[in-house]
């Protein structure tokens, strides 16, 4: 399995950006899709997944401007980020899992890894 993530750059506080995570390869084992995020000199942490039965979690910290979505057909999964603020700089990575139903793995559990896509947010 392979995961692509684009759409990160350079926004001003209060913007937004949506990105993209396409899985190719051999997608049928993917069951969990979500997104990380790791800050300079900060530990990765979890940003938003969507189970293997389709349920959305976003962090506690990020839910009214973050949210994720799914697209099976597509193999694909969004993160759009409202009301973007400076701290929420970071580079964002796409993980992807075979483990189905709604079982939520922790980052050291996901077999699959995009390459990351950096977020600066201006002030």
């Amino acid at each position: 399995v392979q995961l692509q993530a684009s759409g990160g750059g350079l926004v001003q506080a209060g913007g937004s950006l949506r990105l993209s995570c396409a899985a190719s390869g051999s997608v049928g084992v993917i069951n969990v899709m979500g997104w990380y995020r790791q800050a300079p000199g900060k530990q990765r942490e979890q940003v938003a997944i969507v189970t293997g039965d389709g349920r959305p979690i976003v962090a506690d910290s990020l839910q009214g401007r973050f949210t994720i979505s799914r697209d099976n057909a597509k193999n694909t999964v969004y993160l759009q980020m409202n009301s973007l603020k400076p701290e929420d700089t970071a580079v964002y990575y796409c993980a992807a899992d075979p483990r189905g139903g709604s079982y939520c793995p922790v980052i050291p559990e996901y077999d699959y890894w995009g390459q990351g896509t950096l977020v600066t947010v201006s002030s």
